[in-house]
């Protein structure tokens, strides 16, 4: 499932952070790549320290506090996020997320790209998802983001002009298998849509205990 979220930042955190972002002091993005993604990454990152250790905390309390990524990603662990940024003729070919990161290691259940400039302010630089029906290019506006399977072979096109700006992280969810996250989170929002229509019901409590069931049989925490 690919999910995207119009509004992972308020506005006012979106603004402040794109501003924040350009005042980093960037390095080679390969420094952080995997042996075999090491050959098709071509970007900037941000340098560790108190700059963007602050930009990082608001992006992961975002992703705390949003309703979607906990219906949809039910997050056990959220990693800090890398800071990229991408000028003319930087791109990251096709590749897998490593499975493991950290230590001790975090399983990469989720990928999580936040965007943190506008797409008319740059050309290119889509996000490109190889899916079982094609791939899907996404482009999203400053303060958007999408959540989409680890497992998933996906690249960020060369940007042709200006500078395409993201904070990238991984989650790790106490549900491991994709399917049944997929089937919670369908589950969830049709018992809120049908409680929303009719109040309390017969088949509601059906719904609900259907969910609580598949959590408590899937959950790993």
């Amino acid at each position: 499932m690919i999910l995207c979220i119009a509004d992972m930042l308020t506005p006012a955190e979106a603004a402040d952070l794109s501003r924040k972002f350009d005042g980093l002091e960037m390095g080679d993005g390969k420094l952080t790549a995997g042996w075999l993604a090491r050959d098709v990454k071509k970007n900037r990152q941000a340098f560790s320290g108190p700059a963007a250790e602050a930009v990082q905390q608001v992006i992961m309390a975002a992703l705390r506090r949003h309703p979607l990524v906990q219906l949809a990603a039910r997050p056990k662990v959220i990693r800090a996020p890398l800071l990229s940024a991408y000028g003319i003729s930087e791109e990251y070919g096709a590749h897998v997320d490593d499975a493991l990161m950290g230590s001790p290691p975090t399983r990469s259940d989720l990928s999580c790209t936040v965007f943190l400039s506008a797409p008319e302010d740059y050309d290119g630089g889509e996000l490109v998802i190889e899916t079982a029906g094609g791939e899907q290019a996404i482009k999203l506006p400053l303060g958007a983001a999408v959540v989409y399977p680890s497992t998933t072979l996906h690249r960020v096109n060369a940007v042709t002009r200006g500078t395409r700006k993201v904070a990238v992280t991984w989650m790790q969810s106490i549900i491991r298998d994709g399917e049944i996250r997929e089937m919670l989170f369908d589950l969830d929002r049709a018992r809120r849509s049908l409680h929303e229509r009719i109040g309390r019901s017969p088949e509601g409590d059906l719904l609900a205990k259907v969910s609580a069931n598949l959590l408590r049989r899937h959950a790993e925490v």
